[in-house]
């Protein structure tokens, strides 16, 4: 362990808020708006600049840093660890719940500065296994009282249920009542404890439908992270944004409803309150390689883009190995006419084509976050913004949202040098 967590863990415990504590935090949000930041925990184990511990985090750019993940049990009925080297302490471990946590207590911030969340799901975990944990009151009990023990054992001030989705992937169509059942009883025990309750949802009309009560929903949770990316992937074998705030001129039928804004409007419309929305906004891009000539949107691309040098995943990108690419390769940003967002090419390397954000694009989302009256805004994940500050601004992106919804009477946000990221060269398996 290094001297900054030593610091971090060796920090006075603060005590979880009252309840009532709880609801003057929740109405403080309106004012200059929810930053929502997700850590995915396995950035630590990549490589070179990519790697990014909870130390690289900037905890005064964020109202709510979220954890991921945390998962189900072999039974269905505990929450589990799944990285226990990485996440908790003992046996020599990195203990990066405690220092995540810790970040609340760095250059005397207060605890109602910052909201630390743990996410549970995730699109690696199973929906079988939440349907059936969800659907046996017994198993929904235990998954509760074990959830609230991991969470104030470790200072969290919060749960975000990330169960993707009921009624899909394996799950049944009882998934429906029974993911209000649960949530009701999580809000119970997190409310009684001084907790929040969050959870990440579907930006699909088709998914929503069948899976989401939207007015029992909206009884329970504190806030409401929509998942509006990966609207488009190399899934299609033809280019297109995966996070368009409005529907493309050639959109038709089905295709016309993969937006932001029909995401948004259609969660409004089925009850969900505008003010417990945060619209989610990625950090990455969604890419391509090219088949033919054609450089623009619909341009037929027959399989993914190559892999970025950090996240090292086919048909991804995050928006640092984007931006360092374009300074360094010379890829082509083109921005479509009558769209927000800008996009990539390079037909001399690999025929790549990614759609993702930049500054401009980000600070036209958060104008409309604030427009629409919503909660504010989310990303996923913290890890994949410019955190080095190689192609300008550190952590331009969501700065840039947060001021904007924000309006000029925010704080500034801090800025964090490179000399300031310390290093954990462990081993790791996860990519």
């Amino acid at each position: 362990m290094n001297k900054t967590q030593s610091n971090i863990l060796n920090q006075p415990f603060v005590t979880q808020p009252t309840l009532a504590e709880t609801k003057l935090l929740l109405v403080s949000w309106s004012a200059e708006g929810v930053m929502v930041c997700y850590y995915a925990s396995w950035a630590v184990y990549r490589t070179g600049d990519g790697k990014f511990d909870v130390e690289d985090i900037d905890p005064a750019i964020c109202t709510h840093l979220i954890f991921a993940f945390a998962g189900l049990g072999p039974n269905n009925d505990t929450i589990k660890v799944l990285d226990p080297w990485n996440e908790l302490c003992g046996g020599g471990g990195n203990c990066a719940f405690d220092r995540f946590t810790g970040l609340k207590r760095l250059k005397g911030k207060r605890k109602r500065d910052l909201v630390t969340l743990l996410a549970v799901g995730g699109w690696g975990e199973n929906s079988e296994k939440y349907s059936t944990m969800a659907a046996n009151p017994a198993k929904r009990s235990s998954f509760v009282s074990s959830a609230i023990a991991l969470l104030k054992n470790h200072d969290f001030d919060g749960l975000d249920f990330d169960w993707e989705y009921p009624t899909k992937r394996g799950g049944n169509p009882e998934d429906k009542a029974n993911y209000v059942l649960l949530l009701s009883e999580l809000k119970n025990a997190l409310h009684a404890n001084g907790m929040m309750l969050s959870a990440a949802v579907s930006a699909g009309k088709y998914t929503i439908d069948p899976a989401y009560d939207v007015p029992g929903m909206a009884q329970h949770l504190d806030l409401v992270n929509v998942m509006t990316y990966d609207l488009h992937g190399a899934w299609e074998l033809q280019t297109h944004h995966h996070s368009g705030l409005y529907a493309h001129p050639n959109d038709t039928d089905g295709g016309a409803m993969l937006n932001q804004d029909f995401a948004i409007s259609y969660w409004i419309s089925k009850g969900m309150p505008a003010n417990k929305i945060a619209i989610g906004v990625p950090m990455y891009g969604r890419c391509w390689t090219l088949s033919g000539s054609s450089t623009g949107y619909y341009a037929p691309a027959n399989q993914p883009g190559a892999p970025g040098p950090y996240t090292n995943s086919p048909g991804f990108q995050g928006y640092n190995e984007i931006c360092e690419a374009i300074m360094n390769e010379g890829w082509t940003v083109a921005i479509e006419p009558g769209m927000k967002e800008p996009y990539v090419y390079s037909l001399a390397h690999d025929r790549i084509w990614c759609s993702y954000e930049d500054g401009n694009s980000v600070k036209i989302k958060a104008q409309y976050a604030a427009a629409h009256g919503l909660a504010g805004m989310m990303v996923w994940g913290i890890e994949m913004d410019d955190f080095l500050g190689k192609c300008g601004r550190v952590f331009n992106l969501i700065k840039t949202m947060r001021e904007t919804y924000a309006g000029p009477n925010i704080r500034p946000p801090s800025s964090r040098s490179r000399a300031n990221r310390k290093k954990h060269d462990q081993p790791g398996a996860r990519q």
